[in-house]
């Protein structure tokens, strides 16, 4: 099969190169791969990590090739989303059928693609800030894959949305369109406390979005994109003066149980243009190097996608 692999010899890191299939566990499907999304944390962090020869890859949708072998999961044909900690980035992927969700027929699997980090991490972050109707829901680095679904999401489920972007007269258009209820720069700027918190910036917008919690609020901090140091002041974790009983959580997507459901949910919206995977690049893996480009220099706002076949 063909594969994006790492190779440190060639300037982008990856090349393409003809590889052996895998062979999957009793437990896992191996899947024809029709499309896969890209994450900055992927491009950023886990390729420099990777051996030569690696396959990286964290999304991908497709159809089974061949169901596994124990008899869990879809029927060969079906088409699915699927999420793993790699091989992504292939012809064929193997992969634990917990980790897999149907799609619709017919539906567009290069933005299904985009489903599994950016989607569900979105719902699982606002799963644990709890019941959302009426509530007000802080959505920092809301122009980025997480962040776009979860500004859906939460308007979706009947909260009051509070978007962030550094630059508002470029977005603040769409991201009411998709649910926002204020668009705001920064944090800081909030006229009232929120009940809850999805953070994908990390540093400054952390510690003011903690600051400005409601009693019995929870912040989910998801992502780190400004990649600076987070500093509490002094007293920033009292709980006096309103703030009793804040929560500040994390979680990791690979660790949460019951993924298949919530792949299945998302790609159902998707398909049904209920949710926008806000697609702002789209190729072919001949044309990868542009996507990874873009990504690490943040230069690219949403979801790009490499469609394989």
């Amino acid at each position: 099969m063909r594969a994006l692999v790492v190779d440190r010899s060639v300037p982008t890191g990856l090349r393409l190169a003809e590889i052996r299939d895998p062979e999957p566990a009793p437990h896992e499907a191996l899947i024809r791969v029709a499309a896969t999304s890209l994450n900055y944390g992927e491009v950023k962090y886990v390729l420099a990590g990777e051996p030569d020869g690696a396959v990286p890859g964290w999304d991908a949708a497709g159809v089974v090739e061949r169901p596994a072998a124990d008899g869990s999961g879809p029927a060969a044909g079906t088409p699915v989303v699927t999420v793993a900690d790699g091989g992504a980035w292939a012809g064929l992927r193997a992969v634990d059928t917990a980790l897999i969700g149907t799609v619709p027929a017919g539906a567009d699997l290069g933005a299904v693609a985009t489903v599994p980090v950016a989607g569900v991490s979105a719902l699982r972050a606002l799963h644990r800030i709890g019941a959302l109707p009426g509530r007000r829901v802080l959505v920092t680095g809301a122009t980025g894959g997480v962040g776009r679904y979860a500004v859906q999401l939460a308007h979706q489920g009947g909260a009051h949305v509070v978007a962030v972007t550094g630059d508002p007269e470029t977005h603040e258009k769409n991201l009411r369109l998709l649910g926002a209820d204020e668009v705001i720069t920064a944090p800081r700027e909030l006229g009232a406390p929120v009940d809850g918190v999805v953070e994908l910036v990390g540093g400054t917008h952390l510690v003011d979005a903690y600051a400005r919690l409601a009693e019995h609020g929870t912040l989910v901090t998801v992502g780190h994109a400004a990649q600076e140091d987070t500093t509490f002041p002094p007293g920033a974790f009292l709980g006096n003066e309103g703030r009793h009983n804040r929560t500040l959580t994390t979680f990791y997507l690979l660790a949460c149980t019951d993924l298949a459901p919530d792949l299945t949910r998302l790609a159902e919206q998707v398909a049904a243009g209920t949710l926008d995977p806000g697609i702002t690049w789209r190729g072919t893996w001949e044309e990868a190097a542009e996507a990874f480009d873009a990504l690490r220099e943040r230069r690219l706002h949403g979801k790009a996608v490499l469609d394989l076949v």
